[in-house]
């Protein structure tokens, strides 16, 4: 595979996990010392979740996000730590780390499977326990991306040195769709690895990072936060700074949930897991944020279908990555109402699939750098950057309004269907949805 160096070199990530233990911190809510995700089991662990009633709101019972305001604080309750504390020493079960998700009012764990004990056949028995709201096997998730090289047309608008590189820039009219919106006022969550936010084309454009993995060490050889840097770049890197590139919505700003880290080698992608995404979605639902970018995915999974429905219950519009096998079966991809994007040159895809620019794509990379990047992860970044350009101009927009007018306004690109930054803004002008 071929890799053209702009900058620095692509980086490997690791990133580490939050726990807590039975005591008066948990009960409040907070974390206890770390237990890294990236030693969990994914073969042994199992997530298991129980009851913690929150008391309802008085008001917001069925709104949606447009106007919602989070409730308080929210932590683990007496009730559900005895419960959890009784199975788990009827099971022999070893708790590696928790969290109160509050979204589902449950409290939810990874435990490990006691020595000489079948996985699969304490499941079958936890399940049929009626303490217990929801036990599953802990899974594993990868973002999807690939190092490649190219370069692309160019862009004399911008001072921006690199942004005559930028192939998806160009390609969905990003500096036509520009003199209308550059995303004003929209927050997009980035649920991913971690991000370098000392980057030059990032500062000031990430407002938060919040760590879901814990005891993060950087890689041998030096790699760290390259996936998240590079979806980041390409939704909101700063515009005519002299510095790099410009992304897709330059004015929004982006929230980093790191739910996934690499593992020693770096050509097997990063890796995400039940829990870690679990504890990333439910953050977001605390937050008012609308655009939540998943250049991810995996086996389906019934705690995240859960927060998923719950994102979308609420008004979020959730941007997946397609799998390079092509297949919807799994997590995100699975659930009604997600926006799949594949790259523009993938050659399996449902036909309700969005296409956006997704090979050779310029962007930040970790230590101030740059590189060329491909996968659906990509294509999905640049999809999440259109639509804070669509919101900045129409609040009102629901994820199925904003996908119809994706899909309509695609145009036809080296022989391929892909979203048009400047079409679908135009098409929001003609018909509001405010």
């Amino acid at each position: 595979m071929r890799l053209l160096r702009v900058g620095i070199a692509l980086a490997s990530l690791a990133l580490a996990a939050c726990s807590a233990s039975h005591s008066v911190a948990r009960a409040q809510g907070d974390i206890g010392p770390a237990a890294s995700a990236s030693s969990m089991d994914g073969d042994r662990d199992i997530v298991l979740a129980v009851a913690n009633p929150l008391e309802p709101p008085a008001t917001h019972a069925g709104s949606t996000l447009i106007g919602y305001t989070p409730p308080a604080s929210y932590g683990a309750g007496q009730r559900a730590l005895a419960v959890l504390s009784d199975i788990e020493k009827q099971y022999g079960l070893r708790e590696r780390t928790g969290w109160p998700i509050k979204a589902l009012s449950v409290y939810c764990v990874v435990v490990e499977t006691p020595p000489g004990v079948s996985r699969d056949a304490l499941l079958k028995t936890l399940a049929a326990d009626q303490r217990v709201s929801l036990a599953q096997p802990l899974q594993d998730y990868t973002v999807y991306s690939d190092s490649t090289a190219s370069a692309s047309q160019g862009n004399p608008r911008y001072n921006d040195p690199y942004v005559d590189l930028q192939r998806g820039f160009v390609e969905t009219d990003a500096t036509k769709a520009h003199q209308v919106s550059q995303g004003h006022g929209v927050h997009v969550a980035v649920i991913d690895t971690g991000v370098d936010p000392a980057h030059p084309d990032l500062q000031g454009q990430i407002s938060e990072q919040r760590d879901m993995v814990g005891n993060d060490v950087a890689s041998a050889d030096g790699y760290h936060d390259a996936h998240g840097t590079e979806v980041a770049g390409i939704i909101a890197a700063v515009g005519n700074n002299h510095q790099g590139i410009v992304g897709i919505a330059p004015a929004s700003t982006v929230s980093i949930y790191r739910a996934c880290w690499y593992t020693n080698d770096r050509r097997s992608g990063a890796r995400c897991n039940s829990f870690t995404l679990a504890k990333a979605m439910a953050a977001v639902l605390d937050t008012n944020t609308r655009i939540v970018n998943m250049s991810l995915g995996g086996p389906a999974d019934p705690l995240l279908g859960k927060l998923l429905a719950e994102l979308l219950k609420q008004g979020r519009i959730v941007v997946a990555a397609l799998p390079p096998d092509g297949s919807m079966a799994g997590f995100p991809d699975n659930t009604p109402g997600v926006i799949v994007v594949r790259s523009g040159s993938a050659t399996q895809a449902p036909p309700d699939v969005l296409s956006a620019p997704g090979d050779d794509i310029l962007t930040t990379q970790p230590g101030g750098g740059y590189d060329f990047t491909s996968g659906s992860s990509m294509a999905t970044a640049h999809v999440s950057g259109i639509l804070a350009l669509m919101l900045s101009v129409s609040h009102g927009l629901d994820a199925a309004s904003a996908e119809q007018v994706l899909e309509s306004t695609s145009t036809v690109v080296n022989g391929m269907r892909q979203v048009n930054a400047a079409a679908a803004l135009h098409a929001l002008q003609q018909t509001p949805h405010r």
